[in-house]
């Protein structure tokens, strides 16, 4: 693009010179003739703006002065008064140019001027020839070639004619070039030759205009065309008489003009009119010509357009002539001939009068406007005099002239003036709100509307607004020199002197003293002892508006004493703001030191107020926890963390939130110790639940949707069935006495249940029959064929998969002297469901451990009360149990087992164990509640999380000589299986199923209910189905667990041997420590060593009959509850206590 730019010139003058020499080739012209006629013209469809919905910026573009659609209708331009749209002159013509299409030598249609824009594309090359040169042009053309301009003497308005610049040069006519570039605009001037070719392709446009002072022009430009009997574009005459008949739509220099161009045409009138009278002519009528076409009142002579006059002949009635050509017209005689003509001689002097006027009418205003300014004849124009010759100017269309801008400052000058009167005059609201003027600018005003050169009746109204504002001045001097001055006398001038409107410098200082004497009443009546005391902020704004009043002595002590007394509240603001925000809180007796202090500043202190406030917090807290700890009872567990949470955030260091955090957190670690005791892993119920009685126990329809509505938020826990609310949880004989009600209602609905579920078809069944009371898994399905379980308690049907199922032979380790495996009632077959079986059933020393924790807890827990009451439960039930086993008839069954297990263990069998198989070790709690769960089915995922899965994996021996597994050899035994192996009378059997059923009630485990349980099965035949199911669920666990139990054997002898070596080495740095701290103290390793283990064992906490006591205190969890008055009784823990336990866990 740059190497384009800077080649122009040269491409310019290499084109020109090209297209100079096929001008000067002879060969070449009718190619440069051809070029030519290709140069198109369209003409634009005239349209309503209006409707083109444009927008702003193409508006703007459309309606602007410089749009060659617009320009040449504008105001100044004559054009506009041409109704027609003449192609070419007012509508723009639009040219598409190519390499050397070239424009012959022409001026413009009645020697108008001419505008061309090019829009884009390659330059355009001009040639031009000044208009007093242009008959110049024409003789040397005519000259040079005599045989075109004698056969066409119009040749050069053709538009066909081409001569070299260089010829017309060199016969001395002036010649002037230039190249129009794209956005550049290219005027030629009236009669100005004009020619020019195109450099390459581009496209432009072209429009005529005429202006005022193309009149003379264009009036030679038909005088012109009537000798070369050349068509007209339109009536001159025509043009002139129209803009004359409306002077005063005219700009005024087109009207003076036009009076010109009218009376030169005027004189030519008469003369020519006279010329027909002479003749004899003296027939005549008018004639609108302006109606009939351009050809029909065309001259035959000249072809000049008739507007005027013409002459007519009444027997030739095809044609018509000029007054030019009377002689013309046909040899008919002269009183045939008559004349046509469009105004009379006495309404053209009338016309052209008005243009007179028109245009002598801005020197007549201006006169007016001259005589009103200088006021040169001694008397002011009024206001609106000189408004009304403003305008006329404005209507008349008057050019903008010095005198008119005179004369609008004037008025301007006038108006303001008024304006400022009005608001000196106006009511006194209008003046306080609006800026008030000085007494300078009051004097000023009135010097100003003096000199104006018109007369203003408002300046009375100045002067007595003058005289009221000196007399106050002196009133206010007077105030003032009388100091101390009174402030109601100063309050009452200040009111006076606003009242003026007037900004007057004396009440500016009655304003400063005036506002002195406020504030210093006001900072003495908020630092009075009597008054009630202002807040800091009203302090802080005290202040700052004593900064803005003027100084004075007074004035300046009062800010002192101000400063001081706020930067003295501001430190203990900051002081108690560190108090209330510090991390290390202050203890009480330093917050009341700083509050003491802070009251002798008589401001109010919004932090010192909140650190009282914290202070009386705090002391009302620890009224309360002097109240709570000093009661009969312990406190709840939900007030102590009522209290901590509010002592928490108090901002003051408390002794006694320690020992409450303390208590806290005790008691919640002992509610995690019970809650892993008890709960099973993701277990959908809390431990207080646990601990009481099933409530809906008796509901089949709550047990089995209680997994879900836990999910969906529905669930309603057993402390809501029991009708305890978190206030009865708080109470500790509410929670026992709901216990003791649901233990009864638990048997109660289990026994129903009980029934309900027995009436439903056995899925085992081979014939089912049709009915509505079906039995429904955990899983959402019914259970059927071979893999479905009954619970021994709620007696509902289960499938295996889904529930996790007891271990046959998990219940001890077989030895080489154990009863052989067709002993079948002692096989573990109980199968309690998941919705029967809550928890984890610890054993009963589990469970006292935890209560000998409780006890030592300056805390009340609702579980506590519930743990208590569950342990007396199994003790009570454990009693009775024992009372049952040890009577005659069951001793002599008891007796009959024993009897039976020694013949087994004495007969041969085929079916013992050359090695016994390796066995779990017995687990605190039931086994079927320790199983894995990986065999249930992928229905029912979110029930399995509620079963335990078993961390220990049985190892199965083979069978001696056969290579056959323990439970291939149980699932040959099963069709040797007998029984009943006991005659059970119902008298025995009822009270000990009663006691079955109660015990599984328990969330314990017992050895009693073991005992039981196989004292019932014996009495009855052995479940080879449920035996079979059992076996069947055990097979493709103990498949994977085959060879995934000797390697987890072989890991544990290599962990097993690290551990021994380590203690081996440990036990001997141990002995070499005590020998030494032994010789240094002076006592024995021995003697240490016992001291050792003492303090080592005491750590285990065991019950004996001495050491028997109440396991709560009074003050605590009681066992002795009063309701109502009377006092419920409760059995004993002695019982549990003498009974040996074999195994102690440690809480």
């Amino acid at each position: 693009m740059t190497l384009q730019c800077l080649n122009r010139p040269f491409i310019t003058l290499r084109i020109t010179l090209y297209f100079l020499l096929l001008v000067c080739n002879k060969s070449s012209n009718k190619l440069i003739l051809q070029y030519e006629k290709r140069a198109q013209r369209v003409m634009p469809q005239s349209q309503n703006l209006s409707s083109l919905n444009l927008k702003h910026y193409s508006w703007e573009y459309a309606t602007s002065g410089w749009n060659l659609n617009v320009m040449p209708v504008l105001d100044q331009s004559v054009l506009c008064h041409i109704n027609a749209d003449i192609s070419g002159m007012k509508v723009p013509w639009l040219y598409v140019g190519m390499v050397f299409s070239a424009f012959c030598w022409h001026i413009e249609d009645h020697w108008s001027y001419s505008i061309n824009y090019l829009h884009w594309g390659e330059p355009k090359t001009w040639y031009g020839v000044p208009s007093l040169a242009a008959e110049q042009l024409e003789e040397v053309m005519k000259r040079l070639t005599p045989e075109l301009f004698d056969s066409q003497p119009d040749l050069l308005h053709q538009l066909v004619t081409l001569m070299n610049p260089n010829t017309l040069m060199s016969h001395g006519v002036p010649v002037v070039r230039t190249n129009q570039c794209a956005g550049e605009f290219v005027i030629t001037f009236p009669r100005a030759y004009h020619s020019g070719f195109n450099q390459g392709y581009n496209f432009a446009e072209a429009v005529n205009f005429c202006t005022a002072d193309w009149l003379p022009a264009g009036r030679q430009c038909i005088e012109h065309y009537r000798r070369l009997r050349r068509y007209c574009v339109f009536s001159h005459e025509e043009l002139i008489c129209k803009m004359a008949a409306f002077p005063e739509k005219l700009d005024l220099n087109l009207a003076v003009a036009v009076h010109k161009e009218m009376f030169i045409m005027v004189q030519e009138e008469r003369r020519l009119r006279k010329a027909v009278l002479e003749k004899g002519i003296t027939e005549a009528e008018r004639e609108a010509f302006e109606l009939l076409p351009d050809d029909e009142r065309q001259c035959m002579k000249c072809k000049t357009t008739c507007f005027l006059s013409a002459l007519a002949c009444y027997d030739c009635p095809d044609g018509l002539v000029c007054l030019f050509h009377i002689n013309d017209l046909c040899k008919c005689s002269s009183s045939r001939q008559y004349l046509r003509y469009r105004y009379t001689l006495d309404e053209l002097p009338a016309m052209l009068h008005k243009l007179k006027i028109r245009a002598e009418s801005f020197d007549t205003w201006a006169n007016k406007v001259r005589v009103a300014l200088d006021v040169e004849d001694g008397r002011k124009r009024s206001f609106e005099e000189l408004r009304a010759l403003e305008s006329e100017a404005r209507e008349r269309r008057f050019p903008n002239s010095e005198l008119l801008q005179r004369l609008r400052n004037c008025l301007n000058e006038a108006e303001a003036c008024v304006s400022q009167v009005l608001g000196l005059v106006s009511g006194q609201d209008a003046r306080i709100e609006t800026p008030q003027p000085t007494v300078t600018e009051l004097r000023v005003l009135l010097e100003q509307m003096g000199s104006l050169p018109c007369a203003m009746h408002q300046i009375g109204d100045v002067k007595d607004v003058l005289e009221q504002v000196e007399a106050y001045q002196i009133e206010a001097r007077e105030a003032l020199a009388s100091l101390p001055p009174s402030v109601g006398l100063l309050q009452s001038l200040l009111e006076k002197g606003q009242q003026l409107g007037i900004e007057v410098p004396e009440a500016y200082e009655l304003q400063q003293q005036v506002e002195q004497a406020q504030w210093l009443d006001e900072v003495k009546q908020a630092l009075a002892p009597s008054a009630q005391r202002g807040s800091l902020v009203i302090m802080q704004e005290l202040l700052v508006t004593g900064a803005k009043i003027a100084s004075s002595p007074s004035v300046d002590k009062a800010r002192a004493e101000l400063q001081e007394l706020l930067t003295i509240a501001e430190r203990w603001e900051e002081k108690a703001h560190f108090c209330l925000e510090a991390r290390q809180k202050h203890p009480p007796a330093i917050l009341e030191a700083i509050i003491r202090e802070a009251e002798n500043i008589p401001v109010y202190l919004p932090n010192i107020q909140a650190l009282k406030d914290a202070l009386a917090k705090a002391q009302a807290w620890i009224a309360d926890v002097d109240e709570i700890q000093n009661g009969d009872h312990y406190p709840c567990l939900d007030d102590l963390e009522g209290l901590v949470a509010i002592g928490r955030d108090l901002p003051v260091g408390l002794e006694e939130l320690r020992q409450l955090e303390v208590q806290v957190l005790t008691a919640h670690s002992w509610r995690e110790k019970a809650s892993k005791t008890f709960l099973k892993k993701n277990s959908c119920y809390t431990l207080l639940e646990v601990l009481c009685p099933c409530a809906d126990a008796g509901s089949d329809t709550s047990k089995r949707s209680r997994w879900i509505e836990k999910e969906l938020g529905f669930y309603r826990s057993d402390t809501e069935l029991l009708g305890l609310s978190a206030q009865d949880l708080r109470d500790p004989g509410s929670v026992i006495v709901a216990f003791k009600d649901g233990e009864q209602k638990e048997k109660e609905g289990i026994l129903q249940l009980r029934r309900m579920n027995s009436s439903k078809p056995s899925p085992l069944a081979s014939s089912r029959t049709a009915s509505s009371a079906t039995s429904i898994c955990v899983c959402g399905q019914v259970p059927a064929g071979v893999g479905a379980l009954q619970c021994d308690l709620c007696q509902d049907w289960f499938h295996g998969q889904c529930v996790s199922v007891p271990r046959l032979l998990s219940s001890s380790r077989p030895s080489s002297t154990s009863s052989p495996l067709l002993a079948w009632w002692e096989w573990d077959t109980k199968f309690l469901c998941p919705l029967c079986m809550r928890s984890r059933r610890p054993r009963l020393e589990t469970i006292l451990a935890l209560l000998v924790a409780l006890q030592s807890l300056p805390v009340r827990l609702p579980e506590g009360e519930a743990l208590q009451c569950l342990t007396e439960r199994a003790i009570s039930w454990q009693g009775r149990a024992r009372q049952a086993l040890v009577s005659e008839d069951v001793t002599a069954l008891l007796g009959q087992l024993a009897e039976l297990r020694h013949q087994l263990q004495e007969e041969p069998t085929n079916c013992r164990l050359e090695e016994s198989p390796t066995y779990p070790a017995t687990p605190d709690s039931d086994p079927h509640r320790e199983g894995s769960g990986k065999d249930m089915p992928k229905q029912a995922p979110g029930l399995l999380l509620n079963v335990d899965s078993m961390t220990s994996h049985e190892k199965v021996a083979p069978v001696q000589g056969s290579g056959k597994t323990c439970l291939e050899v149980l699932s040959s035994l099963l069709p040797q299986l007998t029984g009943p192996v006991l005659n059970l009378p119902e008298a025995t059997r009822a009270p000990l199923e009663e006691l079955m059923l109660e015990g599984d009630l328990l969330e314990v485990t017992l050895d009693e209910n073991h005992s039981i349980w196989q004292l019932l099965q014996a009495g009855q035949p052995p479940d080879v189905e449920r035996i079979r199911t059992l076996l069947e669920l055990e097979k493709p666990e103990h498949k994977g667990n085959r060879t995934r139990g000797r390697a987890l054997e072989k890991r544990r002898r290599r962990q097993q041997q690290k551990i021994d070596l380590g203690r081996k080495s440990k036990d001997l740095v141990q002995e070499e420590l005590q020998s030494k701290k032994a010789r240094n103290s002076g006592i024995k390793p021995k003697e240490g060593q016992e001291e050792f283990e003492d303090e080592t064992d005491s750590e285990n906490i065991f019950l004996t009959s001495t050491d028997h006591r109440p396991i709560l205190k009074g003050n605590q969890n009681t066992f002795h509850q009063n309701n109502s008055g009377s006092v419920v009784s409760f059995p004993s823990l002695t019982p549990l206590l003498h009974h040996s336990c074999p195994q102690q866990e440690e809480l």
